[in-house]
């Protein structure tokens, strides 16, 4: 199996959000204290299962972010795009029913929908005029 770099620039975006995906995970899963804090959790609170969930959550990323790099194919990447839609959906829902309107709720969004919007933008063809 090798990894390869995209010639077409939809798939190349594609791409860059997929390893994207998966640097995040990585972080996660190496650095659950940090992720948890940017999150906004207080650390101090956090039991050995909430570390773990959090590094689970990190390997799920990096999961999918390095199935989509190493297959590059798009069903890879529509999956990869239907779970980062998934959880921006979810957050949105956060917004409304949490009341969690904060300018670090949103620039997570926009991100979750920015990565989810590649790979599906690219399977779907949306991106195919670049």
């Amino acid at each position: 199996m090798e990894l390869y770099f995209p010639a077409e620039r939809p798939e190349q975006l594609a791409f860059i959000a997929a390893a994207l995906v998966a640097l995040i995970g990585l972080l996660v899963l190496i650095l659950p204290g940090r992720a948890l804090k940017l999150a906004g959790f207080a650390v101090g609170e956090i039991t050995a299962s909430g570390y773990g969930a959090t590094r689970a959550t990190g390997g799920l990323h990096l999961g999918l972010g390095l199935s989509a790099l190493f297959l590059a194919q798009d069903w890879t990447y529509l999956t990869l795009g239907a779970a980062l839609l998934s959880a921006a959906f979810g957050r949105l829902v956060s917004l409304f029913a949490d009341r969690g309107f904060t300018p670090h709720n949103i620039a997570f969004l926009l991100l979750e929908v920015v990565l989810g919007a590649l790979p599906l933008g690219y399977v779907l063809g949306y991106l195919s005029g670049l």
